[in-house]
């Protein structure tokens, strides 16, 4: 439990009677029984794709706020597995060319979800596991919201409305979006030839959305491509975090409901409601704060919490060097003792190693962005903690 006996804490430590487990948030393992009871912490998530907010409360008639983080999330997946996708077909088409076709006969099995979905998922699992290393934690409130796609786009829209979207009575997107820009193209204005529908982000990263097509003529696609000319125009508003949420909501309370006993579900409007009420600024740790309106009224400074990526599996470059081989895409694992995203000090700042290089120049950076130095040699930095795949640091303001 949270104690402000700084001088207890210390003399405990020097005397062998505790142990420190974690340095970031600080925390402490008594070395012997101890009779007294701890008290029951409640854990309120505030779900989200891209970022997480997270409060710890305690407390009946005095409600304190014991731990609060922001968890920014990964948001590379989709890119990475794209990526994978195009490296694979081209290997298998140099190295298996005339390897038989397979059956179409298999099936995902039950449960399944995509993968960018599932890493967002178990890293809310991972992120409440880790809370429960340090915190005695009886209750879990996750809030959770289901997204009306379509009353984004029009909020006037109700009963027969949701049958009658925009591309009712065309036959497939490409025949609306040619109905939709007028069977004219969008860079040259021509419209009597040959038109194609052009994917303003790429097919593996913006989908077939019609908000991310555009139409273009045989003469433009081609320059587009080129890169002689530019398109203006940009994608439309996207849904993919509403959509995830919207996949990963059941998902999330099952499966927290098979690992720990006391879960339960709340919803976006009333956490608005409470933090209206309690005249807080709208941010994740705020209404992570105000979940079923418990509001605490000792606030703790938050913490920001990063999940990264371990390793970079990608083992070759995609260009090939003079000779004909293909030099190796993984860097050294060490280098002047440091690795990637390790935890140091340079000038009584705590910070995090961000690009090496292999004369020993380290770029360090806090985990919002901010930039302590761009090139420091390692001699000027000292090793606090080895890295992780999430990590956690105070927050500034």
């Amino acid at each position: 439990m949270p104690t402000a006996r700084n001088g207890w804490v210390r003399k405990a430590l020097r005397s062998g009677r505790a142990v420190v487990t974690s340095r970031i948030p600080f925390t402490i393992q008594l070395c012997y029984d101890s009779t007294e009871h701890v008290q029951e912490c409640t854990c309120k998530v505030d779900s989200g794709s891209k970022f997480v907010g997270i409060s710890i409360t305690t407390g009946e008639k005095i409600i304190k706020e014991v731990f609060a983080a922001e968890a920014h999330m990964r948001t590379d997946i989709v890119n990475l597995l794209s990526a994978r996708n195009v490296l694979r077909r081209s290997r298998r088409n140099r190295k298996t060319r005339y390897r038989k076709a397979r059956f179409n006969n298999r099936k995902k099995p039950e449960g399944w979800l995509p993968p960018s979905v599932r890493w967002k998922l178990d890293a809310h699992k991972r992120l409440i596991a880790m809370l429960h290393k340090f915190l005695p934690i009886s209750d879990i409130l996750v809030e959770t919201a289901p997204f009306d796609i379509q009353k984004i786009n029009d909020p006037a829209i109700s009963g027969v409305g949701y049958q009658c979207g925009d591309q009712l009575g065309f036959q497939n997107v490409k025949e609306y979006v040619l109905y939709r820009d007028k069977h004219k193209c969008q860079i040259c204005g021509k419209s009597k030839v040959k038109l194609h529908v052009h994917h303003i982000e790429s097919r593996q990263t913006g989908g077939d959305a019609p908000n991310n097509l555009v139409t273009l003529c045989l003469e433009c696609h081609d320059m587009l491509h080129n890169g002689s000319v530019k398109l203006k125009k940009k994608r439309g508003r996207s849904f993919r975090d509403a959509t995830q949420m919207n996949i990963m909501r059941p998902f999330l309370l099952k499966e927290l409901k098979e690992i720990y006993p006391n879960v339960r579900e709340t919803f976006g409007y009333v956490t608005k409601y409470y933090r209206q009420q309690a005249c807080l600024d709208k941010s994740h740790v705020n209404d992570a704060r105000c979940i079923e309106g418990n509001v605490p009224t000792v606030l703790t400074k938050p913490y920001l919490v990063k999940f990264v990526r371990a390793n970079n599996r990608q083992l070759h470059k995609c260009k090939i060097a003079k000779g004909g081989y293909r030099k190796s895409n993984k860097a050294e694992k060490y280098v002047f003792g440091f690795r990637l995203f390790d935890m140091v000090e340079y000038q009584g700042q705590e910070c995090f190693i961000f690009g090496r290089r292999a004369c020993g120049q380290f770029d360090v950076r806090l985990l919002d962005g901010t930039k302590v130095s761009e090139s420091i040699s390692h001699k000027k930095l000292k090793l606090i903690k080895r890295s992780t795949t999430i990590l956690t640091e105070r927050c500034s303001s």
